[in-house]
């Protein structure tokens, strides 16, 4: 056989013969691979690109087309906010969580204001407005929005906040496929060879070497010989098999964001010797905070208790929400600050009572648990402050208004978008790192096929993967670029 598997390389001397030869193969054709193509192509290397759909896209093109950037971008400075390279390293390294890869946390801070106008020069449009308040994404073609956590306990005490959520100008929501249409459109232009319904297949290793692909493409084989391979294919949300071995926690969602994360990228960088790291993070959010009264309700689990800072970002919130006990959690509400949720969310109205006794009874929870619970929080807010969950003050409302209503988010049922963090483990330049932390040759790696900028679902904030795959997707490339001269040079020497 000439194929070889995702699990096991083909050695080079069971491929029968070339059918492509090219400097740099690209696997997967969203953000990630997007910009690793254009960098090495515009490096001088030929480089043809490989992409199991029908056309480009991704969970990029999925996406609102959101980059965090900051560290005082000219957007920043225009809205009043005194952003700098330092806070947003610090925040980063906060939000990546107890394994935070601190290398890439200090080159993207170093170079973000660089990666900005680098988007701008490949035709990016932003308006270079802000927009206060909480929001998921704006239904606006506004600029800049708070993304993150930045204003919440524990990271505003570290990290001075600013909004860094730089989104495409864009009318409604989902300018990712905007974001990916121009990243597209520059790829063709720099001569990238690109090859739509082509389903890559395994590895060729030369020895310790990764030497090129093996593709399947009109339903024939086809053996592709490069001097670097960089894999761009996403994450693994869409593979069962993966999150029941790696990320069990994800089984309890049922909506995943991606259109073929089925792992196969991380797959063939493991067959090759590169280690995979963070397998059991990911990231979720159900977009509850529209409208953003519901942000001074409080959340509390089948205990009755309260387990998170209501105030920061969507996604923290709800990735904390899945490590609770049970199946679901509600959200406490007066009449004050009731609003119906989005339809999106299917958040469901479990409880409407004239106590908060009342509504325990009716979720079913022992006595004096989250009646208890509402008395301590309202006790404290009333003085203003949260010495429980640290809400900030700007949140806090004592719930005292009847009737009260508990708003359920069930696991199963509710819209819990996810998407999964964990992946090959790489240098900042994108080369596959194996278990000794040495250099797999010849291949390279970006976005969410690896364990990249963002690695923590707890403290994920949106932008942070666009981020990641653009930024460092143009590392890969570049490097791979490098590193094919390199494999022409031996050839040359050893001919």
């Amino acid at each position: 056989m000439s194929e070889g598997s995702l699990h096991r390389p083909l050695p080079v001397d069971a491929v029968p013969g070339w059918d492509i030869e090219t400097d740099v193969a690209v696997i997967g054709f969203g953000a990630s691979g997007a910009c690793a193509a254009l960098e090495a192509a515009r490096g001088g290397a030929r480089v043809t690109l490989f992409e199991m759909a029908s056309g480009s896209g991704g969970a990029s093109a999925l996406s609102g087309g959101e980059i965090y950037i900051g560290g005082g971008t000219d957007v920043q400075r225009a809205a009043g906010f005194d952003d700098s390279i330092e806070a947003l390293a610090t925040y980063l390294k906060l939000a990546g969580g107890p394994d935070a890869d601190v290398a890439k946390c200090d080159l993207y801070a170093a170079q973000s204001l660089d990666h900005f106008e680098w988007l701008k020069a490949q035709g990016v449009p932003y308006k270079g407005t802000f927009v206060p308040g909480k929001i998921i994404e704006p239904a606006t073609d506004d600029t800049l929005i708070w993304s993150g956590s930045e204003e919440a306990w524990p990271y505003s005490e570290a990290a001075a906040p600013a909004p860094r959520g730089h989104v495409i100008q864009w009318e409604g929501w989902g300018g990712g496929r905007k974001l990916v249409d121009i990243l597209e459109r520059n790829v063709r232009e720099a001569g990238v060879d690109v090859r739509t319904d082509a389903r890559v297949l395994s590895l060729i290793a030369d020895g310790a070497r990764v030497a090129g692909l093996v593709v399947r493409i009109d339903n024939r084989l086809v053996h592709v010989r490069a001097g670097a391979v960089v894999i761009c294919t996403g994450g693994f949300c869409m593979n069962t098999d993966m999150l029941r071995r790696y990320a069990p926690g994800a089984l309890k969602l049922t909506d995943p964001i991606g259109e073929n994360d089925n792992g196969s990228g991380i797959l063939m960088g493991m067959s090759a010797g590169g280690d995979a790291i963070h397998m059991d993070e990911f990231f979720t959010t159900c977009p509850w905070i529209m409208p953003e009264s519901l942000v001074k309700g409080i959340f509390v689990n089948s205990r009755g208790q309260r387990f998170i800072n209501e105030d920061c970002y969507h996604g923290r919130v709800s990735r904390t929400m899945i490590d609770q006990p049970g199946d679901r959690v509600w959200l406490l509400v007066d009449n004050a600050i009731f609003a119906r949720p989005i339809d999106l969310a299917r958040i469901d109205i479990a409880s409407v009572g004239e106590t908060w006794e009342e509504v325990e009874r009716d979720l079913g929870l022992p006595e004096d648990t989250l009646s208890a619970t509402v008395r301590t929080f309202n006790r404290y807010a009333a003085e203003g402050h949260d010495p429980v969950c640290r809400k900030a003050a700007k949140w806090l409302k004592v719930l005292d208004e009847p009737p009260y209503a508990a708003l359920e988010l069930g696991f199963p049922g509710s819209y819990f978008s996810f998407f999964t963090l964990g992946g090959l483990s790489t240098a900042p330049s994108g080369e596959v790192l194996d278990r000794a932390g040495v250099p797999v040759s010849g291949l390279f790696a970006a976005g969410r096929a690896t364990s990249g900028l963002p690695r923590s679902g707890h403290g994920y904030s949106s932008g942070m993967s666009l981020a990641d795959c653009t930024f460092f997707g143009r590392k890969a490339g570049q490097a791979a670029a490098v590193a094919a001269r390199a494999v022409v040079r031996e050839e040359i020497v050893a001919a």
